[in-house]
């Protein structure tokens, strides 16, 4: 099991964001996170990437609310969960955050360039020639500031620069806010292709199940801070909760 996620439980200040939350992640395999709005897949993402740590550093620092974590996350079979959010970076978990936040004054190749500062320059050279191919739309617009690219553009550039840091595990929140059915469809086509290709494990989290739940290996819904429902992507779709709350059957 490359990420084990055992009995997690995050509160910020009274109110519990995650409630005991198991959740495994296979080498090689996508898994998927499902619920909506609030249910606390942004809040799973900032703690498998450590980024809540330095929330709760902020947060003391300025006397504002406490964010308290219980729980345990194994990676590659060694328990992370104090680890820094960038030795997490250092060791392959890499976050592809909610709502892009690409860098808008840089342009686009400044943008993979800034995800590939830990990365020799041979294999940063090779991972973004892969990106142009993946994303041939960004190599025409290397030179735009990511600002005045349109959203599917930015989400493209987001999910680019992530590669470029070479993750083991990738992590993408929330990546088909906001799109157009078109370039929904593109992305989830390339988000299956780095799968397939590269074979870098996949978590993606998604309030927008339907086109997502054939590309995964394995899912979870979310609802309220608890797992509720966990299975294949057949045992999900089939599921008459599912159905009636996610894919509109």
């Amino acid at each position: 099991m490359l990420l084990e996620i055992n009995n997690l439980k995050v509160f910020y200040e009274n109110a519990l964001a995650l409630n005991n939350v198991t959740i495994n992640c296979r080498e090689t395999e996508i898994t998927g996170v499902f619920g909506p709005n609030s249910a606390g897949k942004s809040t799973l993402m900032f703690t498998i990437s450590g980024i809540i740590l330095d929330m709760q550093k902020t947060e003391i620092a300025k006397g504002g609310e406490r964010i308290t974590i219980i729980g345990q996350i194994i990676f590659k079979g060694k328990d992370i969960t104090l680890l820094k959010p960038s030795e997490r970076t250092r060791i392959g978990i890499v976050l592809c955050p909610e709502r892009r936040h690409i860098f808008p004054e840089s342009s686009a190749l400044e943008n993979l360039k800034i995800g590939a500062y830990l990365t020799p320059n041979k294999i940063a050279k090779k991972t973004m020639d892969y990106v142009f191919t993946l994303f041939p739309a960004l190599k025409n617009l290397k030179n735009i500031d990511g600002g005045l690219l349109s959203g599917g553009e930015q989400q493209m550039l987001a999910i680019g620069r992530a590669l470029m840091a070479q993750p083991k595990l990738l992590l993408l929140d929330e990546p088909l806010l906001g799109l157009s059915p078109m370039i929904q469809s593109r992305l989830i086509q390339a988000i299956k292709k780095i799968n397939e290709e590269t074979k870098i494990t996949i978590l993606i989290t998604e309030q927008y199940a339907q086109p997502i739940f054939p590309i995964i290996d394995y899912g979870y819904v979310i609802e309220n801070g608890n797992v509720v429902l966990s299975g294949n992507s057949k045992e999900l779709m089939s599921n008459p909760h599912i159905k009636s709350a996610y894919l509109g059957w």
